[in-house]
Parts: structure tokens; C-alpha cells; sequence
């Protein structure tokens, strides 16, 4: 329990803080800082000290940002592939394969992009690109529309 509570608490602060440090407020904060940085130099002669307040400050803002930043970023991740999913799941002629697609390596997902390349290119044919909704059903309505128009030169040949 005190695990889930730490990882619970850990939540929202990681959610405030990325709300807070992408605000325009944030922003302001840290010009001004370095503009009273920048005016305190000839007041402490631009000493190696002045000069190591700021490194220091903003190396140790700029590591744990990258901490809460990543963490953001996993959890939007995380919901915009679940709304995807959902969408997919719920959508009948969709490809059920594409559920978790996230996961394939990344010479996967290379060949299913170029997959996709060749349907687009089919739908460009066709001249409907409403007709497909799925890589299944978008290969056999192809395959029976190249079917269809063999069997039609066929006809006129044999006429």
C-alpha cells in the first residue's frame, strides 16, 4: 500500500510540475532570473562563483526536468495508443492487427509503413479512397476489382 501511495503522490507531482514548468509564468520566471544574473555580473565582477550559480542551477533544474518531461511524455504516450486502440477495436472493417502496434520492432513497423505505401498507391487507382477501411478488406476488394476488370477485357477480347 505505501508503495501505490508514494507512486500516487510521485503522479501528481510529476502532473503539476510539467503543467507549471510548461506555463508562460515559468517561462517569465526563468528570464528574469537570468536577467538578475545577467545584472548582478559587474556587481560581483563576474567572478568564477557568479559564473558557477547558474551552470549549477540550470544543470540540476535542466536533469531532473528531463526526468518529469520523459515521464509526461510516457504517460500521454500511454493514453493517445489506448484512444487508438479504442478506436480500432470498435470499428468493425478496421485491422484488429494494428491494436498494440507500438510494440513492433522498428523494421516492423518500416514494413508495415511501406505496406501502407502500396495501398495508397492501389486506393490512388481506384480513384475511391473511401472504399478501404482495413489492410485485409482493401486487398480483397482490390484483388476482385483486378479480378472484375480481367474478366471484362476477357469478355470484350472474346466478343
Amino acid at each position: 500500500m505505501e508503495k501505490k501511495g508514494f507512486v500516487a503522490i510521485f503522479e501528481h507531482f510529476a502532473g503539476v510540475v510539467t503543467k507549471a514548468t510548461g506555463s508562460s509564468t515559468a517561462f517569465l520566471l526563468a528570464l528574469l532570473t537570468i536577467i538578475v544574473w545577467l545584472i548582478t555580473g559587474p556587481i560581483f565582477h563576474y567572478s568564477d562563483t557568479w559564473q558557477l550559480i547558474i551552470n549549477t542551477g540550470t544543470t540540476i533544474i535542466t536533469f531532473l526536468m528531463v526526468f518529469l518531461i520523459q515521464k509526461s511524455q510516457n504517460k500521454d504516450s500511454m493514453a493517445i495508443q489506448l484512444k487508438l486502440n479504442e478506436l480500432i477495436a470498435s470499428h468493425s472493417k478496421a485491422s484488429n492487427r494494428l491494436l498494440n502496434i507500438e510494440d513492433l520492432s522498428e523494421e516492423e513497423l518500416i514494413t508495415l509503413h511501406r505496406f501502407y505505401g502500396v495501398l495508397v498507391e492501389k486506393a490512388k487507382k481506384e480513384n475511391r479512397v473511401t472504399e478501404s477501411h482495413s489492410v485485409e478488406e482493401a486487398e480483397e476488394l482490390h484483388a476482385e476489382k483486378m479480378e472484375a476488370q480481367g474478366k471484362g477485357k476477357n469478355h470484350k477480347k472474346n466478343k
